[in-house]
């Protein structure tokens, strides 16, 4: 019993050490490859096909300034506001389940970089508990602008498409940096499911996604280091406000 305990004691202490050295490291290096990005280019090569996987790390000023807003207006409007978790989401997340309505996520941007990064993309209870607990720390030990730049650079945005640069050279032949606007909210309208939805050949949905996002966009302050950290923290106040009611609007239509 002695050697069990201390076996699980030990494991404890190795787990909280490299997850919180692995974060940290993360905190200054580039993320050259995720969990995801393997398990899909396992997934290809069990089915048959050549594996795909383009990806290319950009810091966040080399990326177009509405990128970020595009992603904060359509996944996270409380991004600036919230610690990790928009617990008002979730609370609508579960009335709504209880009234039988389609089921819709609650992950904020921090929870989907925590799963990106350091988690496989099934979804269980098990994966909900390490996904809560590496989103405290990114948290913790990360800016926003930093989860915001992980982010960008590391989620699925098409089929072996990695990152807002991978996908802008992919799919509208130019640099993150070039693209515009309505760009920006056309590849934000994909990634509730990036291998459904397609920025490269968008449907009447998609049109109708990207429009709606860029109404939205029209509310949310530029992100640092496209604004000073001065006016960043002026418009946290006032964005706060603005994603309430923008949430209100959309359930108006809804």
């Amino acid at each position: 019993m002695f050697i069990i305990k201390r076996i699980i004691k030990w494991t404890l202490i190795l787990f909280f050490g490299t997850s919180v050295l692995a974060v940290l490291i993360y905190r200054w290096c580039p993320v050259s490859f995720t969990p995801l990005m393997v398990i899909r280019s396992v997934q290809a090569v069990t089915g048959g096909e050549s594996p795909r996987w383009r990806h290319t790390w950009v810091p966040l000023d080399s990326m177009s300034r509405y990128m970020p807003v595009a992603v904060i207006a359509s996944e996270d409007q409380n991004f600036l506001n919230h610690n990790g978790f928009d617990y008002e989401a979730i609370e609508q997340a579960a009335e709504e389940a209880k009234k039988g309505k389609r089921r819709r996520g609650a992950s904020t941007i921090s929870q989907q970089t925590a799963k990106n990064v350091f988690l496989w993309p099934a979804s269980s209870w098990v994966r909900k508990g390490f996904e809560a607990y590496f989103t405290v720390l990114i948290e913790l030990l990360w800016s926003k602008e930093r989860i915001m730049e992980v982010y960008l650079n590391s989620i699925e945005m098409g089929p072996g498409i990695y990152g807002a640069e991978a996908v802008a050279q992919a799919h509208f032949g130019c640099s993150a940096a070039a693209l515009r606007r309505s760009d920006c909210a056309l590849i934000a309208a994909t990634l509730p499911n990036p291998r459904k939805f397609s920025s490269l050949r968008p449907g009447t949905y998609m049109r109708k996604r990207q429009k709606q996002i860029e109404r939205q966009m029209k509310h949310i302050p530029l992100f640092y280091p496209f604004s000073t950290k001065k006016e960043e923290k002026k418009s946290m106040k006032r964005f706060a406000v603005t994603a309430e009611s923008c949430n209100f609007a959309l359930a108006i239509r809804k």
